[in-house]
């Protein structure tokens, strides 16, 4: 495996491949490709040159707001920290471990604190951008709420028909708001690299690096590289669709099945009208 100062990534996003046309380096060259919605990542090692699919998030992306700082879209890896105090109150400590998640390179790099809406926030945020393959999860404990444990167990366990995640001891671990798509999609994208009760900075960077490689390093009992996007199409969704429009979204099968038959028929009375009216 080579040193970090001899690998490097070269992006470059469809919408300006354009701009770019030819790129030389010391160690290769970017080539225009035709792909349409499609980045390549080119990587450059001892002189031999690969590229691996990205894709465009979704325009909305990242639809919810949060405590979390935006990277590189193209990038394999978010960062969540943990949060257990105020958030006017967050120790130095601990904003270290999001400011080296996306210097080092994670698409997103933020805390969360509660196990039921900040947890949506993530879903809908990840689920828009299917490049981001790993979750990396640090921090300390929040003892109100087990955030940690429950996201822990969101990702292996998932959740049961009252979308209340499986196998965790949080007060309140239910995902009202999210389609049971949302949530599949999450667990299917990602894998969890656990390093809760970890303070060290440089465990963020070196695992975010890792999750980079072209072949599979270890890293603390994982193997990680990037295996390029998700193959299926980014996903759309909004917590605010609950609240401003809660017919926008159903809930269950029975409630998609009666979302459909009431278009339906709202359908045919539109077609009676217009030819009546003809």
């Amino acid at each position: 495996m080579s040193d970090l100062n001899t690998v490097w990534f070269l992006q470059v996003p469809r919408s300006q491949q354009k701009f770019f046309g030819k790129i030389r380096s010391q160690h290769g060259v970017w080539k225009h490709s035709e792909e349409v919605n499609t980045s390549f990542w080119l990587r450059f090692e001892e002189g031999v040159e690969r590229h691996m699919l990205k894709v465009d998030p979704h325009p909305d992306y990242p639809p919810e707001d949060g405590r979390y700082l935006r990277g590189n879209d193209f990038s394999p890896v978010a960062v969540a920290i943990i949060l257990n105090c105020d958030a006017d109150k967050i120790p130095i400590e601990l904003q270290n471990l999001v400011r080296v998640g996306i210097e080092t390179g994670a698409a997103l790099s933020g805390t969360v604190q509660t196990e039921n809406i900040g947890f949506e926030k993530i879903v809908c945020n990840i689920v828009g951008n299917p490049n981001i393959r790993y979750l990396i999860v640090g921090g300390p404990e929040s003892e109100g709420h087990l955030t940690g444990e429950a996201l822990k167990a969101l990702i292996q366990n998932g959740v049961d028909e009252k979308k209340r995640i499986i196998g965790t001891n949080a007060p309140h671990p239910f995902l009202f708001n999210l389609r049971l798509e949302m949530i599949e999609r999450f667990r299917s994208q990602l894998s969890l690299i656990d390093l809760q009760f970890e303070g060290d900075p440089d465990l963020i960077r070196k695992a975010v690096w890792c999750c980079y490689q072209e072949n599979p390093v270890e890293f603390r009992g994982y193997s990680l590289h990037d295996a390029g996007a998700y193959p299926e199409p980014p996903l759309a969704g909004k917590l605010t669709w609950r609240v401003t429009q809660p017919w926008a979204e159903v809930i269950d099968e029975s409630e998609r099945e009666g979302k459909r038959k009431a278009i339906e028929l709202m359908d045919r009375l539109k077609a009676r009208s217009k030819k009546d009216q003809g």
